[in-house]
């Protein structure tokens, strides 16, 4: 039999395929799910034989794992806006928190390469179970608790219980607006599924919903004028 130094020279195991099988998985992945994706079925998409996906990517939850692994970029390029966002003046803070947000996966969710995972990623976040749920858990759990904890240093006199909710609400409404295709239905035809236009107006949504429920206290009123002395 031939050694996994000889299969890894031979025509059929190269790095074109390695990628075309990830790029397979990415696609029925954000289709489907995972649960509803074989190995096989990823085999058939990218064109290879059944057997060099597992030589390249292991069993399925490994699969997953890889195609998560590639975009770690994207966490990567919205905790550095994050971190520029905090050494931002005061009163923009929380706008450049926002825009560090949502930007990056706006962005992918709109160019050709990064459709799928930016669906992927909705579809799994919104349904964890399983091995997604560990995936979900190592990759976004840390990204999630940064910014939270970047809102309640802008947000001081909320509670973190408070500002966790509203982060919670700030991805709901990124993950509806990145995987829901029924806006073509809902405005007649004016609107189209993840249109990037509608950027400006997500980020003023969400902005004016975190300043609307977690409001800064109203600045106290001057104690009693000191009544003049009668002459």
């Amino acid at each position: 039999m031939p050694t996994r130094r000889a299969a890894a020279t031979s025509p059929e195991a190269r790095p074109d395929r390695k990628l075309a099988i990830l790029l397979a998985a990415e696609r029925l992945f954000a289709q489907h799910g995972y649960d509803a994706v074989t190995i096989r079925q990823v085999a058939e998409e990218a064109g290879v034989p059944l057997a060099l996906v597992g030589y390249y990517h292991g069993q399925k939850h490994e699969l997953f794992e890889a195609v998560f692994g590639q975009w770690r970029g994207t966490i990567d390029e919205r905790l550095a806006g994050l971190a520029e966002a905090m050494a931002a003046p005061k009163p923009e803070r929380l706008a450049r928190i926002v825009d560090a947000f949502l930007l990056p996966v706006l962005r992918l969710r709109a160019s050709t390469e990064g459709e799928f995972y930016a669906r992927m990623v909705a579809r799994e976040l919104l349904h964890q179970r399983g091995h997604t749920d560990r995936v979900m858990r190592e990759i976004f759990d840390p990204l999630a608790e940064a910014f939270i904890d970047a809102l309640h240093a802008t947000l001081p006199h909320a509670s973190r219980g408070e500002v966790a909710w509203c982060y919670q609400f700030m991805l709901g409404a990124l993950l509806h607006h990145i995987s829901d295709d029924r806006v073509e239905r809902l405005s007649h035809g004016e609107n189209r599924s993840a249109d990037p236009a509608a950027a400006p107006l997500l980020m003023r949504f969400v902005l004016g919903g975190l300043q609307a429920a977690l409001p800064a206290p109203a600045p106290r009123s001057s104690s009693k004028t000191n009544a003049r002395r009668p002459a």
